[in-house]
């Protein structure tokens, strides 16, 4: 058995990704709720998984639907940092949004489970999910205001009422990973060119947008 900070000592050698039990609470939680189902899943099966006793894994989450919140943290916490320091950057509109729609569908593509489907839990209806509805609002603003940008430098080409398609049109991949099983790998193209394409906006931006991407991240770092 092994000693890994607070708690009783873990069944057995780790065996889950991640550098802490915490990080490894997530991934098996993160697993089991996207094949398993959030409601068939106790916080036994999660321990288990890990390889704690459950009781250990109560130092780390008082309940499940706080592993359930953190996971769902996760989902958006990159894209509002990196749409947070796109607004003022003097790029146009088209490339930030592209940038934005390109960050945010790498993200879901490189997550180890397909997180984003938890969304559609009835759970995150309730009070207790409130705050992090709040934060994919705050993503979704970030897309309509930079998608109003772009329909507005279009003038009378521009697409009426299309401002709330791009942030749909990214969690899209969500669904296709569902549906394939993998996270495809033609998403991060395709879809932030759609972005534009449904603003009316078709336009060759998307190496201007890939830099903008990569410099950002470097300032982040």
């Amino acid at each position: 058995m092994t000693n890994l900070g607070p708690g009783r000592p873990r069944l057995e050698q780790r065996r889950r990704h991640g550098q802490t039990p915490r990080a490894e609470i997530l991934d098996a939680a993160g697993e089991l709720f996207t094949t398993k189902g959030y409601a068939n899943t106790s916080t036994r099966a999660v321990a288990d998984a890990v390889g704690l006793r459950q009781a250990s894994l109560y130092h780390h989450f008082a309940a499940k639907d706080d592993i359930l919140d953190a996971l769902l943290a996760e989902t958006v916490a990159g894209p509002l940092e990196f749409a947070q320091g796109l607004a003022a950057h003097s790029a146009s509109a088209a490339v930030r949004l592209y940038a934005l729609a390109l960050f945010d569908v790498r993200q879901l593509c490189a997550a180890r489970w397909n997180l984003g489907a938890l969304y559609l839990l009835p759970e995150l209806r309730t009070e207790r999910f409130a705050a992090f509805r709040l934060r994919r609002d705050e993503l979704r603003g970030h897309y309509e205001e930079l998608a109003r940008l772009v329909l507005a430098d279009l003038g009378s080409r521009a697409v009426p009422g299309s401002e709330v398609l791009p942030f749909r049109l990214v969690e899209t991949v969500i669904n296709i990973r569902s549906d394939e099983g993998v996270a495809p790998e033609y998403a991060e193209q395709t879809i932030p060119e759609a972005v534009l394409r449904v603003l009316g906006a078709a336009g060759v931006v998307r190496a201007e947008a890939v830099a903008l991407l990569e410099s950002l991240a470097v300032a982040r770092e």
